[in-house]
């Protein structure tokens, strides 16, 4: 069912997007985004306590990546502990 719930929130999205009237979109598209700030970090959690999870079980990061739904490059920052965009990783040193 999840993919559908997933379609309905885009089409919602899509939706604001179309809002002809802009002072009304953009102050639609404000809302959804201070909403979807609060939100992310509470999904960043959890999607770092299943990752967590089915390393700690063994599982390699090719299939936590496909389980849950994101790249193997998502999986390995987020089992490094990096959070936020890739601006913000640590610089590789040249030993």
């Amino acid at each position: 069912m999840s993919e559908e719930e997933v379609r309905q929130v885009s089409e919602a999205l899509d939706a604001v997007e179309r809002i002809e009237d802009r002072e009304e979109r953009v102050r639609a598209m404000s809302q959804t985004m201070a909403a979807q700030v609060a939100r992310n970090r509470t999904w960043v959690k959890e999607r770092r306590a299943l990752v967590l999870e089915l390393r700690d079980e063994g599982v390699s990061v090719r299939k936590i990546a496909a389980r849950v739904g994101t790249s193997a490059s998502t999986v390995q920052d987020i089992l490094r502990g990096y959070t936020g965009s890739g601006s913000h990783r640590p610089r590789k040193t040249e030993e």
